[in-house]
């Protein structure tokens, strides 16, 4: 009797062992990556990677504007005093800042036209600050693209990693001629997992890239406002040349 018993609950004893082994043996995060394939690894690795190079922008890009706009705020603080550009193109000679950057533009400009302040010198000195401005914008915006590339195509390389994990979790159904929830659910939660760090690399790096957008408009702004008090600084002198000229003459 004995044996009988044993002969009847062989096969399910047979079944549960074979589902026992065909599970893996961690079922974690770390678990699931180290059974994953080599395919869906690759995947895991380069959108891991994708997540570290964006919070490491967002991290840089932070420093470098908030350094930025301090010393623009300076800038902008010494040009609305009431003083004249050769005072301030000194004062500002050794920086490499944006605005250090406008104000020598405008002195050099001022030095070529031979202190000529007439409308076309305004027009030139306009011209100078818009390239000076414009070059500026684009360094201070310097890997905010990577940002929204990793954004945009993190979670369909995911869904690649998903798709081909799903794959091969049916192709091992097919060989282990069982369609089993125990057999079936590890190869594709592993599937998702690759989803699932899409998503963790998407969603921050969309986050970081407007937040970079809105940071680096304002900047943009301050910059726009130090070449108004550019201008006003050029138009003030342009105006004290005019009336010394007149006083000259009486």
């Amino acid at each position: 009797m004995a044996a009988a018993v044993l002969g009847v609950l062989s096969p399910g004893a047979c079944l549960a062992a074979t589902d026992t082994a065909l599970l893996p043996r961690n079922l974690s995060p770390w678990g699931m990556f180290q059974s994953a394939d080599i395919v869906v690894k690759a995947v895991m690795i380069g959108l891991a990677f994708a997540s570290l190079v964006s919070w490491t922008i967002w991290l840089a890009k932070t420093v470098e504007i908030r350094r930025k706009t301090a010393i623009a705020k300076q800038r902008i603080g010494l040009l609305e005093r009431d003083t004249r550009l050769a005072e301030v193109e000194q004062a500002s000679r050794d920086g490499s800042d944006a605005v250090a950057q406008i104000i020598r533009s405008a002195a050099c400009e001022a030095t070529l036209s031979g202190g000529l302040f007439d409308d076309s010198f305004k027009e030139r000195i306009a011209l100078r600050l818009e390239r000076v401005e414009a070059a500026m914008s684009r360094q201070i915006a310097r890997g905010t693209g990577v940002l929204a590339t990793i954004g945009a195509t993190a979670p369909f390389v995911g869904l690649f990693g998903t798709v081909w994990g799903i794959m091969n979790a049916f192709i091992g159904i097919s060989e282990a001629h069982t369609t089993n929830l125990a057999v079936v659910a590890p190869g594709v939660a592993e599937a998702l997992l690759a989803t699932a760090l899409g998503l963790v690399a998407a969603i921050p790096a969309v986050v970081i890239y407007n937040h970079l957008t809105r940071v680096i408009a304002a900047h943009r702004a301050l910059l726009g406002d130090a070449s108004a008090m550019v201008m006003l600084l050029v138009s003030r002198e342009g105006d004290r040349s005019l009336f010394l000229l007149a006083r000259a003459a009486e």
